[in-house]
């Protein structure tokens, strides 16, 4: 929008600027001196012509001839010197008709720009109006999204509150009977709070689960109706939702209680605990599908790759397995969100995940990239002069470079 009231700008300007030109110009010519004399020259020759005209009526009636006799000449001299006065004086006229088309004409030609002008200023006001209610609808947009997470993170922190209490107040009766609170104990009434604050850091980064829902909307075509199919690290379980409303067989796993706990209420089927343990569990050959979002760039290299061997023994032939993550390769992407999340282990390179992928044996494994910057890009220049095409491919190639998409995935088939 801002790109957008500057160029409305430019051309209100612009067209402002060409009518002060134009009316600077016929000030000039209503001040131009020639106009002037033009006029006193006019003025002279009438009063030379009425003169004239004088004269002969005194030299016809000192020669005024008698009754039956011819009418005597004028002059030579008398009548050159009016046809030159009277030529002289059609000139002067003939020049300030002219001058009165040229500067009627001009006059008009500078009313046609008014409106334009008016329209230009109109748009221009229609685009800052609406910018500014837009940014006022964002501002309040942006309010009530966070006022829902924090009243979100309040009602889940009730729970966790509760469950923490009963779980202190034993420690406390340990303590005044003389007994040694153990690790364990102490942890699991610690364990809790960290769960709750890094599910609070994903609903303020992340974004809001309807806005997760619809960037893995398309991950859920990747697995056929009624398969059965492991979510691996499921979080708030939007793709396990998606799964359900889909026809598909979902379960979900996470490290993080809190997580576990947003699924439960939402009826969907997930448990607490280490996602590579909890695939191991499972038979070889039982699933139809894995999948994971935003998982792998928390893990270590080595435990990543005992992931990938696992998934491929677990899944059933024709099985699919989708692996998204932030994409390094955008430099956005790496700085904005990346580098956000002090949790997250090691970027991984589109190409050595599909690597790790191909190297244990899946097949068909391709890398889609997904949630476009298109915003962010940097915008062509004008034109298409040698320069300007030259300077668009640098730029071309900034845009791949800065505002790459941000996420990516890796598909891949146990054949």
């Amino acid at each position: 929008m801002k790109r957008t009231i500057e160029k409305l700008t430019e051309a209100r300007r612009s067209k402002e600027e060409a009518i002060v030109q134009r009316a600077a110009k016929l000030k000039a010519k209503d001040e131009d001196d020639s106009l002037i004399r033009r006029s006193i020259h006019l003025k002279e020759s009438l009063v030379r012509l009425e003169q004239l005209a004088k004269s002969l009526e005194v030299l016809l009636a000192q020669k005024r001839p008698l009754l039956g006799l011819k009418r005597p000449g004028v002059p030579a001299e008398f009548v050159g010197a009016a046809a030159a006065t009277l030529k002289e004086a059609a000139t002067l006229i003939d020049d300030q008709a002219k001058e009165t088309r040229a500067q009627t004409a001009a006059i008009l030609e500078l009313i046609k720009k008014l409106p334009p002008l008016m329209e230009a200023k109109d748009k221009e006001l229609e685009a800052r109006a609406s910018n500014h209610v837009g940014m006022i609808f964002k501002s309040m947009e942006w309010r009530v999204d966070k006022l829902a997470a924090e009243y979100e993170d309040v009602q889940i922190l009730m729970k966790k509150f509760f469950l923490v209490r009963e779980k202190l107040e034993a420690l406390i009766q340990a303590l005044e009977k003389g007994k040694k609170p153990s690790p364990p104990d102490v942890q699991a009434a610690l364990g809790p709070l960290e769960d709750w604050r890094y599910a609070g850091f994903e609903n303020r980064f992340r974004g809001s689960e309807e806005d997760i829902r619809k960037q893995q909307a398309g991950y859920a075509k990747a697995f056929r109706k009624g398969s059965k199919v492991l979510d691996l690290g499921c979080g708030r379980g939007e793709f396990l939702d998606l799964l359900r409303e889909n026809g598909i067989d979902g379960e979900g796993v996470d490290l993080n209680g809190q997580m576990i706990d947003i699924c439960l209420d939402k009826g969907l089927n997930c448990r607490q605990g280490d996602i590579l343990e909890r695939l191991a569990q499972a038979p070889d050959g039982s699933l139809d599908g894995i999948f994971s979002s935003q998982v792998v760039e928390h893990l270590p290299p080595a435990y990543l790759k005992k992931l990938v061997e696992t998934a491929y023994a677990k899944l059933a032939a024709g099985g699919t397995i989708v692996l998204e993550t932030v994409n390094p390769v955008s430099v956005f992407a790496l700085v904005q969100i990346y580098y956000l999340d002090i949790s997250h282990e090691k970027p991984v390179h589109p190409r050595a995940l599909q690597f790790m992928l191909e190297s244990v044996g899946f097949s068909d494994v391709e890398v889609r990239y997904s949630a476009p910057l298109n915003a962010e890009r940097l915008r062509e220049l004008p034109g298409a002069d040698a320069k300007t095409s030259l300077m668009n491919e640098n730029i071309d190639r900034l845009n791949d470079l800065l505002f790459a998409p941000p996420n990516y995935a890796v598909l891949g088939k146990k054949r």
